[in-house]
């Protein structure tokens, strides 16, 4: 590219600029308009609660107002609490091999006792006890046997508990012994004696349900007794957060050097403790065994009594550390360079002290775009209409067909197939919106990433504005505007909204492409065709980098759209070639600063979390005995170090898109200018002193 001339007129953003992109503007116009229409229509046809709630065979809801199942008012969640006499959905029997669907039906409570149908006939007394888990049709107690063939009740129940509102075998293991109801076999009504190993393959999916089930409970106990603990570590982290950069302002390069050695430390600190927790676990029994023998447990503290556990995570540190040393090694030099251009980052923050609040209306409008994409594909996906089948135990031509349960008993399905049942089969419709539903959840999720790239641009466009007003200006900070976030948030919305929405459109669509890669390889996990899969691989690779370049691009572009407000591929391409002749320094003093930034996330990040790990652990003597009793205690540790990335990613972004923004400017006014009186460098002295003096002067 050709670099830029001296213009004795250009004074930093241009104000007196027009719009930008018109037809992208227009098309996300219209594109939010449809995606609009497409929620109301998902939100009167979508009904949430056949996610929630389970159906009988005729696809009724269970225990919901309003039904012919509403027995008791609706219970709590089935997963959390269940009140007595709760309806729940009744599976019974129908974790044997059968070729047709068990008739379910919904119960005020599920089966306490092994029980088979002519066993409470006899009897008598269990009768009155077995017709709840009847068809609410059956009503003659005196019919024997057609009841069965009928399936107008089942032929056995066995003793269940409820998990999510539906009945499973209550199944338990007591010294290696499969139980149901502590018994090892039952009757199952057809005069057979069977053992209940044979409901454990019916119900494995249940157990591993059950399994999630008790550790989501016993997360969300940990939750319950710690989650203001969370909130003080969060704000424990933001507080290090403010405290870090109002010390980086005044004292940058004390603080970088400070940063290193502290992040430098802390990950040997990591390395000492698995070492001595390795240590420790020697010769204690069960401590040797593998992680791949051991295999996944829900209950994580058991991986911390291995010292296979330790040994990695102390390898892993180990390279860490090694990766870091290393590079600060090669950087040392540079890592001067970097410093001058964080300390000019600082005074910009310090001059637009609002920048650091302006991501959280960022954070705003992202769980804005993320709310509404959930809530329409949750509505979307319950849009379906209860679809009935014909089911029978014979040969019969109308099986399978669709079906009304209301007329069914007229039909000639019912009279040429006797034992045919019109039963509840899935959600589906045959209406033009049940057949595009696909489509509009494809439209949902395009939608998202489209919506979601472009808030994330018009935050990386007001940024690079109000930090390009600084730098360009002669005499800093007299010759900025009042309000520079302000300005550059409104030009960006008034001019250049079609270049956003031009620049999230590309990204959108390589992002929704590498969506429907990631489908299709677990769609050909079980495949043998090994080209496939390579090409795949192949695929997803590229459109990984493919996605890495784009944001790079977009990012830079978006600073020369603040800056000169041309279109976006003039700025793409603008910023594309101003980098490629200062490649050098893009190597040497972007990507430097930007290690320099994630060293500083680190070192929020592991001293939060090193804090946490000692509280909730109760390894502080003075706060032991106020620290909760927790079933895992890595449950809010984890909380607390994610939060606290999230909380210094935002607050140092900031510091990010600043450097990214002074850096383009400073190869623009090297470019433009020569630093002789006539055509002076708008950058600061101190800056110029550093930047000129060091290895990054312009080439003559």
């Amino acid at each position: 590219g050709t670099p830029q001339k001296y213009d004795p007129t250009f004074k930093g953003p241009i104000y007196d600029r027009g719009c930008t992109d018109i037809i992208c503007c227009v098309l996300l116009v219209v594109a939010i308009v449809g995606y609009v229409v497409v929620g109301v229509v998902a939100w009167t046809h979508g009904d949430p609660r056949k996610v929630i709630y389970p159906t009988d065979s005729r696809g009724q809801f269970c225990g919901q107002r309003g039904t012919p199942n509403a027995y008791v008012p609706i219970p709590a969640p089935g997963w959390l609490s269940r009140r007595p006499g709760s309806p729940v959905r009744g599976v019974a029997g129908s974790l044997l091999p059968t070729s047709s669907p068990a008739v379910q039906i919904c119960v005020t409570e599920c089966p306490d006792r092994f029980l088979t149908y002519l066993s409470a006939y006899a009897s008598g007394s269990d009768l009155e006890y077995y017709r709840q888990f009847c068809v609410p049709e059956f009503k003659d107690f005196q019919k024997v046997g057609g009841v069965l063939k009928d399936k107008e009740c089942p032929a056995m129940i066995i003793p269940s508990t409820p998990l999510a509102r539906r009945c499973f075998p209550a199944i338990q293991v007591k010294k290696g012994v499969i139980t149901v109801g502590n018994e090892t076999t039952y009757d199952d009504g057809q005069g057979h004696r069977r053992n209940v190993t044979e409901l454990l393959e019916g119900a494995k999916r249940a157990n591993v349900v059950l399994e999630a089930r008790q550790l989501a409970m016993k997360i969300f106990e940990d939750y319950t007794v710690s989650w203001y603990w969370i909130i003080i570590g969060l704000v424990i982290a933001m507080v290090a957060s403010l405290i870090f950069i109002v010390l980086l302002r005044f004292l940058a390069g004390i603080m970088v050097w400070v940063m290193i050695v502290m992040v430098v430390l802390v990950l040997g600190y990591g390395i000492f403790h698995c070492y001595l927790e390795y240590a420790r676990l020697k010769g204690e029994a069960g401590s040797d065994v593998s992680l791949t023998d051991l295999g996944f447990q829900t209950d994580l503290r058991v991986y911390l009594h291995l010292r296979q556990t330790w040994l990695a995570f102390m390898i892993i540190l180990c390279v860490v550390e090694v990766l870091i040393i290393l590079l600060l090694i090669f950087l040392r030099k540079r890592i001067l360079i970097a410093i001058a251009l964080i300390k000019e980052a600082s005074r910009a923050v310090g001059h637009i002290m609002a920048s650091l609040l302006f991501p959280l209306c960022t954070f705003f409008l992202l769980c804005l775009c993320i709310a509404y994409w959930a809530s329409t594909a949750v509505f979307l996906s319950t849009s379906g209409e209860a679809v009935y089948k014909v089911f029978n135990e014979t040969a019969c031509q109308y099986s399978g067909q669709s079906c009304q349960p209301e007329t069914f008993n007229g039909s000639d399905a019912a009279e040429q197939c006797p034992d045919a049942q019109c039963l509840f089969a899935f959600y589906g419709g045959e209406t033009p919106y049940h057949r595009y539903l696909v489509v509009l959840q494809f439209f949902n999720l395009f939608m998202f990433f489209w919506l979601v790239n472009f808030v994330i641009a018009l935050g990386q466009v007001t940024l690079a504005g109000a930090f390009a007003s600084y730098y360009w200006a002669f005499k800093k900070p007299d010759d900025m505007p009042a309000f520079p976030l302000f300005s550059a948030f409104s030009r960006a919305l008034r001019y250049h909204t079609g270049s956003l929405a031009f620049g999230s459109l590309i990204l959108a669509i390589v992002q929704v492409i590498r969506v429907i890669l990631e489908y299709l390889d677990h769609r050909l996990k079980a495949a043998e065709n090994k080209f496939a899969k390579f090409l795949l691989g192949c695929l997803k690779c590229c459109f990984w980098c493919l996605e890495k370049f784009i944001k790079f691009l977009n990012r830079n572009a978006y600073i020369m759209i603040a800056v000169y407000g041309t279109n976006f591929c003039t700025s793409a391409r603008n910023a594309f070639f101003l980098l490629m002749r200062n490649i050098i320094r893009v190597a040497v003093l972007d990507k430097v600063t930007d290690f320099l930034l994630f060293l500083g996330k680190l070192l929020i990040v592991g001293s939060v979390g090193i804090l946490a790990f000692f509280f909730f652990t109760h390894r502080i003597k003075l706060v032991q005995d106020t620290a909760p009793s927790l079933n895992y205690y890595w449950v809010p540790i984890l909380t607390v170090i994610v939060g606290s990335y999230l909380i210094a990613h935002g607050f140092l972004s900031v510091y990010g898109m600043c450097v990214d923004t002074l850096f383009l400017c400073f190869c623009e006014d090297l470019e433009r200018n020569d630093g002789s009186p006539e055509r002076p460098y708008y950058m600061s002295p101190e800056l110029s002193e550093i930047l000129l003096k060091g290895h990054l002067e312009p080439s003559k």
